[in-house]
């Protein structure tokens, strides 16, 4: 396993890369008060990683949505809301996204304006989430007039970034992950390039 620390003071969190992530409770342990934890993901990924990540925050109640970027709307993070808060969540509630960058962005932004900010935690499943979207804090949705248009910054307490989960990603997924990469080395590094 290899740990990236992110340096933003103290906003600062790891990314753990590596297979078998999911298995290590360890990585989380220190990550989570006392509140529950609401895993947020869709019936893609659900029936792929949903009982793992359960098992790694110790049976976690889950909030399964649709999946696609046309489900990234405030209608969407509203179904968070709505589960949050029947379930009487609180401010020391952890919100976990289990899923690519429309799960993240979603679940990041709900977490970071529910109760006015809650912690959350990032389990990327594909390749572009892995190296862009699920590092940073960008999160948000989108609005008919345009994409991302409404959101917020808001870290992650830690990204696990399994490496196993991406033998069941389409190649085209793949190959959107890797344009990343490359896009990345073009930026601003010669040699990773």
């Amino acid at each position: 396993m290899i740990t990236v620390n992110v340096d933003l003071g103290v906003r600062s969190y790891p990314i753990f890369i590596g297979k078998g992530l999911y298995e290590r409770k360890d990585l989380v342990a220190e990550f989570l008060p006392a509140g529950r934890t609401l895993i947020v993901t869709n019936e893609t990924v659900a029936p792929l990683y949903l009982e793992q990540a359960q098992a790694l925050f110790a049976g976690a109640e889950a909030l399964v949505l649709k999946d696609g970027e046309k489900y990234k709307t405030l209608e969407t993070v509203s179904q968070i809301y709505d589960t949050l808060l029947r379930g009487k969540y609180d401010r020391g509630s952890t919100v976990v996204a289990l899923g690519g960058g429309v799960i993240g962005d979603l679940t990041g932004f709900a977490a970071a304006t529910f109760m006015r900010g809650v912690d959350f935690i990032q389990l990327p499943t594909t390749l572009l989430a892995q190296v862009d979207s699920s590092v940073g804090g960008k999160t948000g949705v989108n609005h008919p007039l345009g994409k991302n248009m409404i959101g917020a910054f808001h870290q992650p307490q830690c990204v696990i970034a399994d490496m196993s989960v991406l033998h069941t990603l389409p190649e085209r997924e793949l190959k959107a992950g890797l344009a990343e990469v490359i896009k990345y080395g073009l930026i601003n590094h010669v040699e990773f390039y």
